[in-house]
């Protein structure tokens, strides 16, 4: 089963997608959960799920503009560099690394499946990143490496949009080249979180116009799902609805010679196994 959050003629709501149509959940059960987050916090992902399993489609899914799954996460954390070939593209000679390169990205930073990543005016150089990514289920601080799946609720994709030169600017941060205005995105859905055999091996794979520009698996990751709550849930502690981007394979625009950055016309497709595909447009921001 598929939830996501949407917009249904101006009005914002979440529900089910499935392929006859789209099942507007909080249209029935808004009071109780009036959002995926209030789903997600009540562990009540298996309870919807039978609910829409029961339900027909109340409208096309061409009928709705997606938002990003989750809309008022307490923290989002993307995982840098940990993909072995990643690694490897900064050619400084450096073993993979003991410990994993963390940064966050704001809320407002990303938009939906089907939206427009916006390029900003101050640069042209507008890169893609096709991330799987995790959302949390249960709350937890020093979460043993053994226990950290069970904490996880759901999957969903991240296109992890980058100004390249802006994540340059500074000595000991990328932070500000990472949360430009709906220069990201997050979604289409998530997908409930079953068992470990979903994260084991996912075949993630990023288009640019078709063509294809990252393929790699998550069982090459550098820090696995566990590591990476594990290690996170030592310093802060995870809430659920808090969302954590897992790292991008090589191939990224900014890796090309010369580099190809976005452009307004351009499609980028994000794609993984179970989970589904995210899919973008470009357009320059108005001012």
């Amino acid at each position: 089963m598929k939830f996501a959050s949407f917009t249904h003629q101006s009005r914002a709501a979440w529900g089910a997608i499935t392929e006859a149509g789209v099942i507007d959940l909080s249209a029935r059960h808004k009071a109780r959960w009036p959002s995926l987050r209030a789903v997600i916090e009540a562990g009540a992902l298996a309870q919807i799920s039978d609910l829409a399993a029961s339900a027909s489609p109340d409208f096309a899914s061409s009928d709705i503009s997606y938002d990003i799954p989750i809309l008022q996460p307490e923290k989002i954390l993307c995982v840098g560099v940990n993909f072995p070939d990643r690694n490897a593209e900064y050619k400084d000679g450096a073993e993979n690394p003991p410990y994993m390169s963390l940064f966050p990205r704001f809320a407002r930073s990303f938009t939906g499946h089907g939206q427009p990543l916006i390029r900003p005016p101050e640069s042209p150089q507008l890169d893609y990143e096709g991330e799987v990514t995790i959302v949390i289920g249960t709350d937890g601080r020093r979460i043993p490496e053994a226990q950290a799946l069970s904490h996880i609720a759901a999957l969903t994709l991240c296109n992890e949009g980058t100004i390249r030169d802006w994540v340059r600017h500074a000595k000991f941060n990328v932070t500000q080249g990472k949360n430009w205005d709906r220069s990201g995105s997050i979604g289409p859905w998530i997908v409930p979180y079953t068992d470990a055999s979903q994260l084991a091996d996912i075949a993630l794979q990023t288009r640019v116009n078709g063509a294809l520009r990252q393929s790699d698996r998550s069982s090459r990751m550098i820090f696995s799902f566990a590591q990476i709550i594990a290690y996170i849930s030592t310093f802060t502690t995870l809430v659920p609805g808090d969302i954590i981007v897992c790292g991008t394979p090589t191939g990224a625009g900014a890796r090309h010679d010369p580099p190809i950055w976005l452009k307004p016309g351009d499609v980028v497709e994000v794609s993984a196994d179970g989970i589904g595909t995210l899919t973008n447009t470009i357009a320059d921001e108005v001012l």
